[in-house]
This record gives structure tokens, C-alpha cells and sequence, in this order.
């Protein structure tokens, strides 16, 4: 089971630290990735982290987001940061049970659970 938090409202220029909590599953087995879907458009990828701690981002977040993940605590995480109102939507965190290659790190479909979303609004 997955369950992200962490979503708000924040005013642009600002920052948010999504948490993706998890049960009855080792972060560490997985790949792990954070999508997200505003109104009008399709969802899309934002930042994954395979087994590995390789980490990948989709370019409209790259230098502005981290993607990291506690095998301890076994969280996934996605820090926000300089957020922009083009950044608003419902993000969604997700896992890949078996070994994604790198193709497909950015593909929602590579992925086999999902958490229930958790809106972040940013204004302007």
C-alpha cells in the first residue's frame, strides 16, 4: 500500500517535500516514481529512482526537484523546490515490482502500484 502526503498550497518561489509512505514492501526493491496530473492535461512523469538510487527527472523539474528515498523509514520522497504555478497538480507516487530498465523509467505503465494522489496548488 502507498500513501502520499504532503501536498498544499504554496505561493510560487516556494517549496513542498512529498512523502510517499509504504507498507508491506521494501523501498529498496523497487523502483519507485512520482507522476503527476493537472486538469486539462495527461499525467505525466516527474522523477523516479530505481533500485539502484539511480534517479531520473522529467526536464521541466530537473535542478528544482529531488527524489529520494529512506530505506529505513521506507518513505520515497519528492522535494519541491522554486515551485512554479505550472507545477500544480494531484502527484502520485508509484512502484515498480520488478527491474526497470532505463526506457522506461518514464513510463506509467512500467509501473504496478499506485498510491492515491495528493493535490499540491501553487499560486502565482
Amino acid at each position: 500500500q502507498l500513501q502520499a502526503s504532503g501536498g498544499g498550497l504554496v505561493q510560487g518561489g516556494g517549496s513542498l517535500r512529498l512523502s510517499c509512505a509504504v507498507s508491506g514492501r521494501s523501498v529498496s526493491s523497487y523502483a519507485w516514481g512520482w507522476f503527476r496530473h493537472a486538469p486539462g492535461k495527461e499525467r505525466e512523469f516527474v522523477a523516479g529512482i530505481r533500485r539502484r538510487a539511480d534517479t531520473h527527472y522529467a526536464g521541466s523539474v530537473k535542478g528544482r526537484f529531488t527524489v529520494s528515498r529512506d530505506n529505513a523509514k521506507n518513505m520515497v520522497y519528492l522535494q519541491m523546490n522554486s515551485l512554479e504555478p505550472e507545477d500544480t497538480a494531484v502527484y502520485y507516487c508509484a512502484a515498480a515490482s520488478s527491474g526497470i530498465i532505463l526506457s522506461s523509467v518514464t513510463l506509467s505503465t512500467a509501473y504496478s502500484y499506485w498510491g492515491q494522489g495528493t493535490l499540491v496548488t501553487v499560486s502565482s
